[in-house]
């Protein structure tokens, strides 16, 4: 009897534990990321490179670029940290790390610091050069790297800094998918540019002003060179939250074009390009415009390459709090449902197996002793005695008579 109160106690104390852990889920989740201090930019050695002294950081993007300061915070610059290295050759090498608030922000910032004479390297997600300098990002991070010499190992080198760059997590760490419908049938290299903000944009010189863009509607934009038959022509993708918005932007960019036309004895200036060919379209939430000096059959070809198709996943990771706490609450349950499902079962095999070898090594000497064996017995095996009933049928049962 005492095994089986323990037993009992310990199932109640299992159950009390699985409702409390279910009533308070964040008690078992792991502290936010957003508390932890986030990790440093640059390592204080690499592929035989060697930091002198700390490195100078600031929050500020204009110590990063005073000319592009602006652009830094569309992107949604967070901080930097640059240092010099040293090899025991002599030769130096000067790093400038800004890192991004996700990966987004770091690869707008490389293609608007690209170069189209530069050359691509395998360097992190994407990388170029250009004779001693070489430009490259990795997640969330882009790195500016500057040679004092250059060797046939100064690209590995660099692989195994990009190997050592802190990454974002989550959501964070994804570029945006609009970028994908852009050709690559034609594309001049090192001419896209992804855009997140009019200062940005504006330093493209763009079919399309920030106005009609409008990134107030968190739109974003990627544009590119293509070279046609009859020149060289851009395509300028915007992409919008919703395809209501796309359309309605899209009317707004027709009416200006419609106003940019030249017109007999009248001149003005337009928010929309008038040179050239000017086509645009609306697939999905994505506007795009091919223009430039080509024929209007090469404009149309470039714009016909991009065409929208929606695309459902239904394992896509969310940030929402609230369903986060639901999801760890459903997981705590069904986890400690399992665990005590398991222990009963455990403590049960237990208990059954242990009496069963206790009666079998010491029979009748630990379990069914004759002694704490009380039980009520129905004596069913004792004769029954039967008398006759007063009308000489046998049926009552009365007391024996005495004899005479």
């Amino acid at each position: 009897m005492s095994f089986s109160r323990s037993v009992g106690a310990t199932i109640s104390l299992l159950c009390l534990l699985a409702t409390a852990v279910a009533a308070n889920p964040s008690a078992v989740q792991v502290p936010a990321h957003s508390s932890e201090q986030a990790p440093a930019l640059l390592p204080q050695q690499f592929g035989g490179w060697e930091m002198q002294g700390p490195p100078q950081t600031s929050t500020d993007p204009a110590v990063a670029d005073p000319t592009n300061a602006a652009v830094l915070k569309e992107y949604r610059f967070s901080d930097l940290a640059s240092s010099t290295y040293s090899r025991e050759d002599g030769r130096t090498l000067k790093i400038r790390a800004a890192r991004f608030a996700d990966a987004s922000g770091a690869f707008g910032a490389y293609t608007f610091y690209l170069q189209p004479a530069m050359a691509k390297e395998q360097i992190g997600d994407q990388g170029a050069s250009a004779g001693q300098r070489v430009l490259f990002y990795r997640g969330h991070v882009l790195v500016d790297a500057q040679f004092s010499q250059e060797s046939a190992m100064s690209v590995a080198q660099l692989r195994e800094l990009a190997g050592a760059l802190p990454r974002p997590s989550g959501n964070s760490a994804n570029l945006p998918t609009f970028i994908e419908f852009m050709p690559h049938r034609d594309y001049a290299a090192n001419t896209q540019k992804y855009v997140m903000g009019p200062a940005a944009l504006a330093a493209q010189a763009p079919p399309v002003s920030a106005d009609l863009v409008d990134f107030n509607t968190s739109a974003e934009v990627s544009l590119a060179r293509y070279n046609t038959a009859s020149g060289e022509a851009t395509l300028m993708l915007i992409s919008y939250p919703t395809p209501q918005l796309a359309a309605e932007h899209l009317r707004r960019i027709e009416a200006a074009h419609h106003m940019a036309q030249p017109q007999a004895g009248v001149s003005g200036v337009s928010n929309v390009e008038s040179a050239g060919s000017f086509f645009d379209k609306r697939t999905g939430p994505i506007i795009a415009i091919a223009t430039g000096p080509v024929s209007d059959s090469d404009a149309k070809s470039l714009l016909g390459m991009v065409n929208w198709e929606a695309s459902v996943t239904w394992n896509q990771a969310t940030d929402n709090q609230q369903a986060r706490d639901l999801y760890m609450l459903i997981l705590n349950i069904v986890i400690l449902c399992g665990i005590l499902a398991g222990l009963a079962v455990v403590a049960g095999v237990a208990f059954g197996g242990i009496r069963i070898l206790m009666k079998r090594w010491y029979p009748d000497k630990i379990f069914d002793r004759p002694e704490q064996m009380e039980f009520i017995s129905l004596r069913l095996t004792e004769t029954v005695v039967r008398g006759t009933s007063p009308t000489g049928t046998d049926g009552g049962r009365r007391a024996p008579q005495n004899p005479e």
